[in-house]
């Protein structure tokens, strides 16, 4: 078999370097349906939607656009049935040097730079032997030969995909890594049913450790039965293996509608399975049939909000010069009294309040001051929690400190801001007496009751922490002076339950290297999941609050379960599950949290309470049990 390097004719403008090189350190989101999108158009659906690269070329390609536009970062070719045996169906297996030549030429004129482009490639469509008379030397050769035709055309890596037998996705990846050689990235993506197994039966367990094992570099699952048994068969998956994974689900089963296959998969619950995916470690997400570009679009939103563009991220100060005009950042000591506090080693305790919807901050002014007589710290102050209306957190900062006499610490996202309304308010808060941060990336808006609002995320926590970091030294993201300092004390967020918990290492550690001086974790009801938390991350010296949320009733220790993904161990779930009355349920909710901050004060420098509902008196009834202080 010639391989890549063999050809006599010289592979056209490639990326496939770049994205094997960006592929371990982010995560991309790939298009939709193309097969939809046509069907859509008006093309029946018993012609060859692959030689349509030929007789109906801007119809496809307007397609690719309509996916560049909504923010995809991959594009599959128009090739996904471009075999010689496929084609020959349709009496165009003599055109498919043509078909896959074109299918690439007209992704990458839609892509630009803004995408990669990938080579589709999807299973032959014939049983093989011994059920049929196609064999496997026969499989190998039709895979090997469009690889051929898709690598020279140039496409940046390929995707095998929709394959339901195993003996069939062997003979492809075979075929095409030896054909494309060991450059090109080569993505494998079984379908699966509703249990997650293959169309030739085989399990999870099955499967995944021969996947794992096979030559390629990515491993996932596409169109199936829709994004929730996708979810849940890639975390099995992911027990058997380290690899790179992807997740490019239907939008759910169609139905017929008045003669039509319609999938009602909505673009927010797809968005939805997404943003779990990506928290779970998926590296590459996308959709397939009945997906469109508002589908990607709404993917696209969530992927920027847990990570942000790399060419974003970097917005931090490197030349040596900006370095030489910094000045030395306040001691962490001198920033605040909550810095003095933590720099002291005393155990502080906060109390969490959201921001009023209206413009009457009476309510949670008096609640802070509630706080304030009865021990606490510090108010915690959100900043639009789950992409809600609410006044200004700065805002409400500020009437706090000056109205209940307590000090704050302010949520700060990068949701709502660009990079320069970042550096302003950040100034502004400091020049308003709001000297404590948390730095957090956000609630993408389709979390909230504006699902189709701008998300801005020019940075990530990480990048936002950078610039925090900055304009302590008196500089902004440029390394220009800006003739003073701020003295923010900079916190940072952490998840101990991640399901990731590999990459939310890596992120802390980047917050760590961006200047972070305490870290604010997500709520915690597993004791081991904080203690292997604390033991990796030791290395760091950093005071750790822990985030402690008294649970109100059964139902909502099972929202913290399947909704924001906090671990709740059995014990406590049947607890709650024996409260008979809401007085007992929040009662019982209330020892639970007592009981863990009993057995997390000795590991922690603090805890971060939750205020149920404005419920403050729960709050300070847990906050009793760390004792004294």
């Amino acid at each position: 078999m010639s391989t890549l390097q063999e050809s006599s004719k010289s592979p056209r403008f490639s990326r496939a370097a770049e994205f094997r090189d960006l592929l371990p350190n982010r995560v991309f989101v790939a298009d939709g349906a193309m097969g939809t999108m046509l069907y859509a158009k008006g093309v029946f659906i018993n012609r060859s939607f692959d030689e349509l690269n030929l007789s109906q070329p801007s119809l496809v390609k307007e397609i690719h656009q309509d996916y560049v536009k909504a923010g995809a970062q991959i594009i599959e070719s128009n090739t996904f049935g471009a075999t010689r045996i496929r084609l020959a169906a349709f009496g165009a297996a003599e055109r498919c040097k043509e078909i896959n030549e074109a299918g690439v030429r007209l992704a990458r004129e839609a892509a630009g730079d803004k995408a990669f482009v990938a080579g589709a490639m999807g299973p032959l469509g014939v049983p093989l032997e011994p059920l049929g008379p196609t064999s496997f030397a026969e499989v190998r050769e039709t895979f090997a030969e469009q690889t051929k035709y898709l690598v020279e055309a140039g496409i940046d890596l390929i995707i095998l995909e929709t394959f339901g037998y195993l003996n069939e996705l062997r003979e492809a990846l075979d075929a095409a890594r030896e054909t494309a050689g060991p450059e090109i990235v080569i993505a494998v993506q079984i379908t699966i049913d509703d249990y997650g197994n293959m169309l030739d039966g085989k399990d999870v367990a099955t499967y995944a450790p021969l996947l794992h094992q096979w030559p390629a570099d990515v491993i996932g699952v596409n169109c199936s039965v829709g994004p929730k048994a996708t979810f849940e068969t890639i975390e099995k998956m992911m027990a058997y293996s380290n690899k790179p994974m992807s997740a490019m689900p239907n939008a759910g089963h169609p139905a017929r509608v008045e003669g039509r296959q319609i999938y009602l998969c909505s673009p927010e619950y797809m968005a939805q399975y997404a943003r779990r995916l990506l928290w779970a470690g998926v590296k590459i997400v996308g959709g397939c049939c009945g997906t469109t570009p508002d589908h990607i679009k709404e993917v696209v939103s969530e992927a920027r909000s847990l990570q942000p563009g790399q060419k974003k991220l970097t917005v931090t100060v490197e030349e040596p010069e900006a370095k030489a005009k910094a000045l030395p950042i306040v001691p962490v000591a001198k920033k605040s009294q909550l810095g003095a506090k933590l720099a002291e080693g005393k155990f502080v305790a906060f109390v969490e309040i959201l921001p009023p919807r209206g413009v009457d901050a009476s309510k949670e002014i008096a609640g802070a001051k509630f706080c304030k007589d009865n021990g606490i710290d510090c108010i915690n102050v959100p900043d639009g929690p789950r992409a809600s209306a609410r006044m200004s957190a700065q805002v409400c900062c500020q009437l706090m400190q000056r109205d209940a006499g307590i000090e704050t610490v302010l949520h700060f996202c990068c949701r709502d801001r660009n990079i320069l309304g970042i550096q302003s308010e950040l100034i502004g808060a400091h020049s308003a007496g709001v000297r404590n941060l948390i730095c957090i990336t956000g609630d993408p808006p389709r979390m909230g009751s504006y699902p189709h609002a701008t998300a801005v995320f020019d940075v990530d926590a990480i990048g936002l922490a950078n610039i925090v970091t900055n304009l302590n030294s008196g500089l902004d993201i440029g390394g220009n002076p800006i003739g003073s300092q701020t003295s923010l004390l900079l916190g940072v967020g952490a998840n101990p339950g991640a399901l990731n918990m590999e990459e939310e290492l890596r992120r802390f550690d980047w917050k760590m290297q961006a200047g972070a001086e305490y870290v604010v974790t997500q709520p915690v009801f597993d004791i081991e999941l904080l203690e292997a938390w604390l033991k990796a991350t030791a290395k760091h010296k950093i005071p750790l609050i822990a985030g402690i949320w008294p649970l109100t009733s059964y139902r909502n220790a099972e929202f913290m379960v399947n909704e924001l993904r906090v671990p709740v161990p059995e014990e406590y779930m049947e607890r709650m599950k024996r409260a008979d009355s809401a007085e007992k349920s929040r009662a019982e909710g209330v020892a639970i949290a007592r009981e863990m901050v009993t057995r997390i004060r000795p590991m922690v420098q603090g805890i971060q309470l939750s205020a149920p509902f404005g419920r403050y008196e729960m709050a300070i009834q847990v906050a009793e049990a760390m004792g004294p202080r």
